[in-house]
């Protein structure tokens, strides 16, 4: 019984990235607000770069809360979907060059978030990561954290609870 030899890592990287872009590319108001996701492993940090569009207060001037909330919300549902689909890319089942969004998983719903401001956000680029600490067959929760310049000094946090989607194949 002979094995498949492992495919080289480029084959690999390109089938990860690929993936990625399909999965963000699904959801157009990443593109309005601009966030992206930069990947190292399977971990995920997305990017909100500063747009004077997004500011709420411009006496201060400081982020808009919805565009923070949405920014934190957004970067839980990119990581929980991305979590899901690590061991399909993996293994090879996804096919990243057929893929279209429209093809990807059902994406998780938000059933509640919890935002807590610590800080007003300031005029330049913001990064959030997603901690995600139950992922079940109907439910998950995943912590969000958003810092600007220092990660040790997070300017908002999140707690966001999802129903999880049933496979495509049960209705």
């Amino acid at each position: 019984m002979s094995r498949r030899p492992p495919e080289p890592v480029q084959v690999i990287k390109q089938r990860r990235d690929a993936t990625l872009e399909a999965l963000v590319s699904g959801i157009p108001y990443l593109r309005h607000l601009g966030i992206r996701f930069d990947r190292r492993g399977d971990e995920l940090t997305a990017t909100l770069p500063y747009d004077d569009k997004l500011i709420g207060n411009p006496m201060l001037p400081a982020l808009h809360g919805g565009a923070t909330a949405a920014f934190l919300e957004t970067t839980a549902t990119i990581a929980l979907a991305w979590s899901r689909l690590w061991d399909e890319i993996e293994s090879g089942r996804v096919d990243p060059a057929a893929l279209d969004p429209k093809d990807m998983p059902r994406m998780p719903k938000t059933i509640d978030i919890t935002v807590d401001y610590l800080r007003s956000g300031l005029p330049r680029d913001a990064y959030a990561r997603a901690r995600i600490a139950r992922s079940g067959r109907r439910y998950a929760t995943v912590g969000v954290e958003a810092w600007q310049d220092n990660h040790d000094r997070p300017y908002a946090q999140a707690l966001v609870h999802f129903i999880m989607p049933r496979p495509r194949d049960d209705g």
